[in-house]
C-alpha cells in the first residue's frame, strides 16, 4: 500500500512543481474549498483550534478564519512542491520583503549562536532557504510519514547548505554543537513532545498545551540568542518575519519560559492568523482530569 501512495504522490508532486507559483496555489486553494465544503477531519480540527483559542473574537469572525486557514493550507501544500522544484535564485526572487532581519543579524554578530523558533506559519521551505544563507545551519528534522518523500525533503532542503539532525540524541549533540560555535539551528516549537519527561503544561491560548521543554535547555546549555520567524504568504512570493522573545524565555525558572516559549508563539500567529496549521491537534495530550478535546473530529 507505501508504494502504491509512492507511485501515485511522488509523480503529482513534481507536475504540481511544475506549475507558476500562481497557479500551484489556486489549484491548493481549490483542494481546501473542497475539503472545507465536505468537512473533512482536518476541517473540523481546525474549526475547534480556532473556537478554543481565538473565543475572544465574534463567532462570524472564527468561521471566516477558519475557512480561509483551509484555503491557505491547501495553498502550502501546492506551493511546497514549486518551492523544491525551483532553484535558489527563483525563490530570492520570490522573497519580497523582510521584517526584522536585522535583529537577528545582530543576534548573530554577537556570536553566541542563535535558536530560530519557527511555528507552523506561512511556508517554513522558503525560511529555511534565508537561514541557510544566514550562516552555518542545523535544524531537526523528523522524516515525513511516506517514506518515499524523506529523499525529496532532504534534497531540497540541504541543497543550499543547511544540515538535517535526527530528532534523537545523535541529533541534539549537532544542534547544541552548532549553536555553542555561534551558527544557527531551527526547532518548531509549536509541537507537542511525544515523552512525558520532555514537556510541561502551560497555557496557549489560555488553554493547558504540553509544551516542550527542548527550547529552555538548550538556552540553558549554549547561552544562545533565540528570535521567532515565520515566512508569511503574500500575492506573487513571500515575506521573512522575525520577531524577539518575551524576555523571560531566558528565564531558570522553567514555567515562566515555557510560557514565555508559548507566548511568542501565539505573537507569530496573531500576525497571520489564517496562515496557521490549525489542523494540528495541539490540545490532544490534557492535564489528568481536564476535557478531552477533538472527540467531533473523529
Amino acid at each position: 500500500m507505501i508504494n502504491l501512495k509512492a507511485f501515485l504522490v511522488v509523480p503529482v508532486l513534481k507536475l504540481i512543481g511544475c506549475l507558476p507559483l500562481s497557479f500551484a496555489r489556486a489549484l491548493g486553494a481549490a483542494v481546501g474549498w473542497l475539503g472545507y465544503r465536505f468537512s473533512v477531519r482536518s476541517v473540523r480540527v481546525t474549526r475547534e483550534n480556532i473556537d478554543i483559542c481565538l473565543s475572544h473574537l465574534a463567532e462570524d469572525e472564527r468561521r471566516r478564519i477558519t475557512y480561509q486557514s483551509v484555503l491557505e493550507t491547501g495553498k502550502l501544500a501546492a506551493e511546497v512542491c514549486v518551492v523544491w522544484a525551483r532553484n535558489g535564485e527563483w525563490i530570492r526572487q520570490h522573497i519580497l520583503a523582510y521584517e526584522a532581519n536585522e535583529l537577528a543579524q545582530s543576534y548573530l554578530d554577537e556570536g553566541k549562536g542563535l535558536l530560530v523558533l519557527a511555528p507552523h506559519i506561512g511556508n517554513w521551505e522558503v525560511l529555511g532557504f534565508h537561514l541557510a544563507s544566514l550562516g552555518p545551519n542545523t535544524n531537526l528534522y523528523q522524516p515525513p510519514k511516506l517514506s518515499a518523500l524523506d529523499p525529496i525533503v532532504r534534497q531540497s532542503r540541504q541543497r543550499f547548505g543547511a544540515t538535517l539532525a535526527a530528532a534523537d540524541r545523535k541529533g541534539l549533540a549537532q544542534v547544541l554543537k552548532t549553536l555553542k560555535e555561534g551558527g544557527i539551528s531551527g526547532v518548531l516549537p509549536d509541537q507537542t513532545p511525544r515523552e512525558t519527561n520532555a514537556g510541561q503544561f502551560v497555557p496557549f491560548f489560555g488553554e493547558p498545551a504540553f509544551t516542550m521543554t527542548l527550547v529552555q535547555k538548550l538556552i540553558q546549555k549554549t547561552g544562545c540568542k533565540v528570535v521567532f520567524a515565520f515566512a508569511r504568504r503574500v500575492p506573487k512570493g513571500f515575506e521573512i518575519v522575525f520577531q524577539a522573545p518575551p524576555e523571560a524565555i531566558y528565564s531558570d525558572d522553567k514555567i515562566a519560559a515555557l510560557t514565555a516559549l508559548n507566548q511568542g508563539v501565539e505573537a507569530c500567529v496573531l500576525d497571520v492568523p489564517a496562515q496557521y496549521q490549525w489542523e494540528y491537534k495541539r490540545f490532544k495530550k490534557r492535564p489528568e482530569g481536564a476535557e478531552r478535546r477533538y472527540t467531533a473530529a473523529r
